[in-house]
């Protein structure tokens, strides 16, 4: 059963399919039992609201408005303006016909709105937790970045890289939108760990990771001194 074979089966429930479409979902129900399980299911969870429509009782001077019509259609009857009585039947008629029509549409915008809820909880939800692997070129990996949306941040670690003495690793995140690499601070044993809140969740998932080599406590004017050395892009590892 797909969403939109849930559809059909909810639309025959309810009645609004055209003859050619109720006589394919009929033909369908005897074959297939998991669309006819479905039917039964709509037919169940629609009862309520069939009993909950008041009754339309028929108009008491039907008969009447049934004769005046045969007299205008009888060849010899001359041209007359229709009675009040007639036009009280004949509007009695058209708002038996909107009411039907207003429940229909009640029920369908019901149904509807039941179908896209279905669909949205139905929806895979999107990954939430992302890693790039920083490298030069097709080395071996140097950091490690791991990104948590839920939280809004992100942690790095070294993987394989030497230290370089009187010099920091420091960490940029690279997107158009940002204009300038922003930097995502220096990487050391204290700050291995940091928030993402400032950044929408796009850019994130689509920007450029950096390193460069920087002088100690890193970019003295927050630009990058150089080239980066390492750089990556975030791949999804988790729902």
């Amino acid at each position: 059963m797909t969403p939109d074979d849930d559809l059909a089966a909810a639309e025959y429930a309810l009645g609004t399919l055209s003859p050619a479409e109720r006589a394919v979902i009929a033909a369908r129900r005897l074959r297939e039992p998991d669309l006819d399980a479905a039917i039964r299911g709509w037919e169940l969870r629609l009862q309520p609201l069939v009993e909950a429509a008041p009754p339309i009782e028929p108009a008491d001077d039907f008969w009447p408005a049934i004769q005046a019509r045969i007299r205008a259609a009888a060849p010899a009857a001359a041209e007359t303006a229709p009675t009040p009585e007639s036009l009280i039947a004949d509007w009695r008629r058209r708002a038996s016909r909107w009411r039907l029509a207003a429940i229909a549409a009640s029920c369908l915008a019901a149904l509807l709105a039941v179908g896209l809820a279905v669909r949205e909880t139905q929806r895979p939800a999107g990954p939430r937790e992302y890693v790039a692997i920083l490298q030069k070129d097709a080395a071996s990996p140097a950091f490690e970045v791991t990104v948590d949306l839920d939280r809004q941040e992100f942690s790095v670690r070294p993987v394989a890289v030497a230290a370089r003495p009187g010099k920091s690793y420091e960490l940029w995140i690279i997107d158009p939108r940002l204009g300038p690499p922003r930097s995502l601070g220096v990487i050391d044993e204290a700050r291995r760990r940091a928030s993402l809140a400032a950044y929408d969740r796009t850019v994130v998932e689509d920007a450029t990771y950096a390193v460069t080599v920087e002088p100690p406590g890193g970019s003295p004017d927050g630009k990058p001194s150089g080239p980066p050395v390492f750089v990556g892009k975030l791949i999804p590892v988790g729902p």
